[in-house]
């Protein structure tokens, strides 16, 4: 590393709290830091030149690649015309009418209107406020609880972490409130040994019937929503089991119970579909957008209110007054203006499209590379997502020592390999999440350098008698 890169990230110990980082060993240099300062297509490239293939596309969310000058034009555009002006009161721009109208047109019948804000978090807060607001209204002060999946994620506010559901966002936060509650993941591969031999259809029946269950518990009456994401993001990047959604939307409908769709990562076409709940047949009340939505070139969020919704909120104001819910920046007029550029890339390049045929052959691809691997229990993902799940028995899906940190390790070994992929928390899974503009070629690529990565600690493993030496791959 070179001094001026060494002298910055210096610099950045002493003056930066980062996300999701073990703080005292990064302030005291005993834990490693990069300063990125480019980036081009898929790759990014930091201070000293290094280059690297993003499989992540930073956190899944720059869907039309780096360095797109189009979108860069756009909102250097709208600044030198208005930066900023508040939405309160009526107040808009031409860059959030058109926007609005564009995503209602891709979202599809049966949605109203669009409330921004600046991440996905923020938009699970609004999503909160309006369940309890929507059913105040109706005269129902007791329908407030909101239903979660355990693993799924949300958000990192004190309520949008509630409703996330990994251990890592919830301990030491006293979190979760004592509105949300979690009911079972739609985990197929780590499904209980009780349903061994459950086809995927017979568990996503028994998902529902936990929900069921819960709701019975908790009382019909007491129970507002739901919320999931299409497919399992954070938790493991897993698609849902066959017919879950099918299974999970009847018992929500038979409590009066509103659907929130969180398409956070899968919006705006990662796996395939404009959204993931038209690939997956998903109805929702709600739907929750963010990263996609402007590919990150600015911070901008969405919540997608459904008509059913609206109505309600509509009568609401009516009785109470204008409605007591606003973010300084919603709709800031250079996030919509990237918003705009970035969906016009998305269409003009066919970008959905190829999330669709690209990603069947990354599945393709990774299944081929890893299927029979002697550490990889899992091969999973759907479109422009997917996921290794390792194992030291992959017959069994039996789990490895968690102090053995086989996941990190192996997303370390990737980036020994200039590849960046994600260490999953609550499991030893190494996620990959390309943007859509990626090729086959590049996928190629990726897939090569993660399967080196994946044989280096395979080897490693064998030398510290983690694993039998019958498994080395070296």
């Amino acid at each position: 590393m070179s001094q001026q890169h060494q002298d910055l990230i210096d610099r950045d110990r002493k003056v930066t709290f980062h996300a999701s980082t073990h703080l005292r060993d990064f302030a005291h240099g005993d834990a490693p830091g990069r300063v990125i300062t480019g980036g081009k297509g898929i790759h990014i490239v930091d201070k000293d030149g290094r280059e690297f293939i993003d499989g992540f596309a930073g956190l899944y969310c720059v869907n039309i690649g780096y360095g797109r000058t189009e979108v860069a034009e756009a909102i250097y555009q709208q600044a030198l015309e208005l930066s900023y002006y508040h939405t309160y009161v009526g107040h808009s721009n031409e860059p959030q009418i058109a926007l609005s109208e564009k995503i209602l047109a891709l979202a599809g019948p049966g949605m109203s209107k669009v409330y921004y804000g600046m991440s996905g978090s923020d938009a699970n807060e609004t999503q909160l406020k309006i369940v309890r607001y929507y059913n105040n209204v109706r005269g129902l002060p007791q329908k407030k609880k909101v239903i979660s999946r355990m693993r799924g994620y949300h958000g990192s506010g004190i309520a949008s972490g509630s409703l996330t559901g990994l251990k890592a966002f919830h301990d030491h936060f006293d979190l979760p409130i004592d509105t949300i509650r979690h009911t079972e993941a739609p985990f197929y591969y780590q499904r209980a040994a009780e349903l061994e031999g459950m086809s995927e259809h017979e568990f996503s029946k028994h998902c529902a019937r936990k929900l069921e269950e819960m709701i019975l518990a908790e009382g019909p009456d007491t129970v507002a929503a739901f919320i999931g994401e299409p497919v399992l993001g954070t938790g493991g990047i897993v698609p849902p089991p066959e017919g879950y959604w099918t299974e999970i939307q009847a018992v929500l409908a038979k409590y009066d119970i509103l659907l929130i769709a969180d398409e956070v990562v899968c919006g705006f076409g990662r796996i395939g579909a404009d959204f993931g709940s038209h690939y997956y047949g998903i109805k929702p009340d709600l739907i929750t957008v963010a990263k996609g939505l402007t590919s990150a070139y600015q911070p901008l969020s969405g919540v997608i209110v459904g008509d059913r919704v609206w109505r309600v909120l509509e009568q609401g104001t009516g009785e109470y007054g204008p409605i007591g819910h606003g973010w300084t920046y919603s709709g800031h007029a250079l996030g919509c203006a990237a918003g705009l550029a970035n969906l016009a890339i998305i269409e003009r390049e066919g970008l959905t499209a190829n999330a669709a045929e690209t990603g069947a052959y990354l599945q393709h691809q990774m299944q081929a590379a890893f299927g029979d691997h002697p550490v990889v229990g899992n091969v999973r993902g759907v479109g422009m997502l997917a996921a290794l799940e390792f194992s030291v028995d992959p017959a069994r899906r039996e789990h490895f020592d968690a102090a053995h940190k086989v996941g990190p390790r192996i997303a370390a070994a990737a980036l020994d390999e200039n590849l960046i992929a994600r260490a999953m928390p609550q499991g030893d899974i190494l996620g990959f999440a390309p943007p859509l503009t990626t090729t086959r070629a590049e996928v190629d690529e990726i897939v090569a350098r993660a399967r080196r990565a994946v044989d280096k600690v395979t080897d490693q493993l064998v030398r510290e008698g983690a694993i039998k030496a019958t498994m080395s791959v070296g």
